[in-house]
């Protein structure tokens, strides 16, 4: 039970959560930008959406 309580303190393991949270927030900035467009009555194309 130790070890798997020290994994999660361990900086590995913190990295990889930050990395997790950036691509979190770099999603929602992107849905973010999505509706705005949306928002103000300009097409956006699948292609786009999935860049």
């Amino acid at each position: 039970m130790t070890a798997i309580q020290y994994f999660w303190r361990h900086p590995l393991a913190e990295q990889v959560r930050e990395e997790g949270r950036e691509e979190g927030r770099l999603q929602e900035r992107a849905e973010m930008v999505l509706r705005l467009l949306e928002w103000r009555g300009l097409t956006v194309t699948e292609s786009v959406r999935e860049k």
